[in-house]
């Protein structure tokens, strides 16, 4: 059966990692966390104190940057290690303010000029579940399944709330909720690579959905276009 690219795309907190580390692992498939690229590139803006509104001087950091995403041995959920220039940062680029800026780095042209470019050769052979933001309209526009997953603002909120609570992370589930919309706008209205969905992608609503009957209607929905594409 043919091994296919499965681009998923929607905003902050609809649960994309989850569903895509899910339907990898059930599919047989690799899983490729863009966002983590994006993290990864804003951790170093950071650490080397590189504005996040210098599209050149970004634009070169992500050029010199390596970002390998490595399955760890046993993880039945698709966990992922991340390593930055071969240094493990998994957790760091987890923190709220890696990923508030990393939503800024992810405005600049040159950034994702590079970033799609390596998701391009990750994932060109098939047999990858891929989620971001622009998978399927951009990276691969001519990826054979397109799911577009999305929910309510303040269940993303809260899942984003209890994910960092969770960790131990001190946040405010209100100043979640305004974050969470002030990102959606960000990537809506940026002028390269805007959230949006694909003409022909299937909308998915997982506000009222558990994540592993997301994960199974996924699947379900690959099996058949694997068989489609095998006639």
């Amino acid at each position: 059966m043919q091994k296919l690219i499965i681009a998923i795309d929607g905003p902050v907190g609809s649960g994309k990692s989850t569903l895509a580390r899910r339907v990898a692992a059930l599919l047989g498939y690799v899983y490729i966390d863009t966002g983590a690229m994006y993290r990864s590139v804003a951790l170093k803006a950071q650490r080397r104190g590189v504005p996040l509104d210098a599209g050149d001087r970004l634009a070169a950091l992500a050029g010199e940057t390596r970002v390998d995403l490595c399955q760890l041995d046993g993880a039945i959920d698709g966990a992922q290690q991340v390593l930055l220039d071969g240094e493990d940062v998994t957790a760091m680029i987890r923190t709220p303010q890696v990923a508030q800026a990393a939503s800024k780095v992810a405005l600049e042209p040159g950034v994702r000029k590079v970033l799609v470019a390596e998701q391009r050769r990750a994932g060109e052979r098939g047999g990858v579940v891929m989620e971001g933001r622009d998978i399927g309209s951009v990276v691969f526009p001519d990826a054979q399944l397109k799911i577009f997953l999305t929910a309510s603002p303040e269940v993303r909120a809260e899942r984003r709330w209890r994910e960092h609570q969770q960790k131990g992370d001190s946040i405010d589930l209100a100043r979640t909720l305004e974050e969470i919309k002030e990102r959606d706008r960000r990537d809506r209205e940026r002028k390269t690579s805007p959230l949006l969905k694909a003409k022909d992608a299937v909308v998915v609503d997982s506000t009222a959905m558990e994540p592993e009957e997301v994960a199974r209607l996924v699947v379900m929905l690959a099996n058949q276009q694997a068989g489609e594409s095998a006639r």
